[in-house]
């Protein structure tokens, strides 16, 4: 770099998640479907090749990417910063999530506080126990933690992209001194997709995403109260399901309500527009998504048409010379009930 030439500042920047908001971008079906979740605890600073050249991280990544490859099982990968409240001296927490079942309302959670030293070994058993149970993990329960709390992951991996710190750690910080108590714990995550939507959180352990965030509806989406349509424009998707079941899944909430949260439910593509490469780039699919009420008194099925409504431009890394992208917008045309 020429020493002559300033070196570019944040004022400099042009924040991909600015550009992405103030052109109109719809979050909705940014969210690729998990069939469960391994969190760790890790110090900070967590650099961009976490994955890569971090000794753990890099063990627990080549095991999550055998499990896709041989077994169709998809693991999203997370690290949370030490906070000082529910860290423990020379521990590590571990947290799992999965799906319980093909139709479900929120994952499965497991939680351990293991000895640091024993981190990897931990993590490596619980992702090798959907393929092969094992007595190892029964051996570790002195370590499992007891009951099952709401944890809200805000994305703050600046060394990704600088807008998740930039606008994630105020919402993070609002977040943890407004809201988190003993049922709720709110964490610094790293990186878990579309830094275009920061400030992002995930919500565990139902497993929907969040983008685009501001202060002004944190209340009614941590308290889930209040008219339900406030936050449409926030939600990224729910994990438990593809990327146009996802935006179906938002309509038919918008329709039901808070208590649409607690049904559960699993999506069915049951066809789509086959004229592009990628399928994420289709312009229309026909979807089903079948739901049960908790107490199952409740039954059915909706039938949903997602077609393209347009395209916005968007940025997806941000910097002072990034390029704006064409990307499809979608809505539903149509959605029908048909109720057991």
């Amino acid at each position: 770099m020429n020493p002559s030439v300033p070196s570019p500042t944040l004022e400099d920047c042009r924040f991909c998640s600015v550009v992405s908001k103030a052109n109109g971008e719809d979050p909705i079906g940014s969210v690729h479907p998990h069939d469960q979740w391994l969190i760790i605890e890790m110090p900070q600073p967590w650099d961009r090749s976490l994955w890569i050249d971090h000794p753990i991280a890099q063990a627990v990544f080549s095991q999550i990417q055998d499990l896709r490859e041989n077994h169709g099982i998809w693991t999203r990968p997370m690290v949370i910063a030490p906070d000082r409240d529910y860290s423990v001296p020379n521990h590590t927490r571990i947290l799992f999530y999965q799906r319980p079942a093909p139709c479900f309302a929120q994952f499965e959670q497991q939680e351990f506080l293991v000895p640091t030293e024993r981190v990897l070994e931990v993590a490596i058993a619980l992702l090798r126990q959907s393929i092969a149970p094992s007595e190892e993990l029964s051996e570790l329960d002195i370590y499992r933690q007891p009951g099952a709390t709401r944890d809200l992951m805000v994305c703050t991996h600046g060394n990704i992209d600088v807008a998740c710190s930039r606008f994630g750690y105020p919402i993070y910080e609002q977040l943890r001194r407004d809201y988190a108590g003993d049922a709720l714990r709110v964490w610094r995550c790293s990186h878990f997709g579309g830094h275009n939507f920061a400030p992002t959180l995930v919500d565990l352990p139902t497993g929907q995403y969040w983008g685009h965030l501001d202060s002004e509806i944190l209340d009614t989406l941590v308290r889930r109260q209040g008219d339900v349509s406030t936050i449409y424009n926030y939600y990224r998707g729910w994990s438990g399901l593809q990327r146009f079941e996802q935006m179906v899944e938002r309509e038919i909430w918008m329709e039901r309500g808070w208590d649409w949260l607690h049904y559960r439910k699993v999506g069915r593509t049951i066809a789509i527009d086959n004229t592009h490469e990628d399928e994420w780039d289709a312009d229309w699919a026909t979807i089903q998504i079948d739901f049960q009420s908790p107490n199952q008194e409740i039954t059915g099925r909706y039938e949903a048409r997602v077609e393209t409504s347009g395209s916005v431009l968007t940025q997806y890394r941000s910097g002072s010379n990034e390029k704006l992208d064409p990307v499809k917008q979608y809505r539903v045309t149509s959605l029908m009930l048909y109720q057991s």
